[in-house]
């Protein structure tokens, strides 16, 4: 697990995500369910060239999911919720 990109799989670009990113400096990503916060933490430093303060981590349950008369479920997955220090900022989207 010492792959800096297996670790970051993407950003989560929800609302909420994007609230979060404006108001506390902060950037949700999904992240290999196996990392720590110590591994995502050094690879969001040195995959974006940040300082980050926090990170929190939460496992996600996977939805069920139907197709016709056939019920299945979505992979459980892990997202981080990342703290950035003042001056620091990841813009995923880009200005356009």
């Amino acid at each position: 697990m010492k792959n800096m990109f297996n670790i970051i799989k993407k950003p989560c670009l929800t609302e909420k995500g994007l609230g979060l990113q404006e108001q506390n400096n902060q950037v949700v990503v999904k992240v290999d369910p196996r990392a720590n916060k110590i591994e995502i933490k050094e690879a969001v430093e040195k995959l974006f060239n940040v300082k980050v303060s926090k990170v929190r981590t939460a496992n996600m349950h996977g939805k069920q999911k139907r197709v016709g008369k056939h019920i299945g479920f979505q992979s459980d997955w892990k997202k981080a919720i990342v703290s950035l220090e003042e001056g620091h900022k990841i813009d995923f989207l880009g200005e356009l």
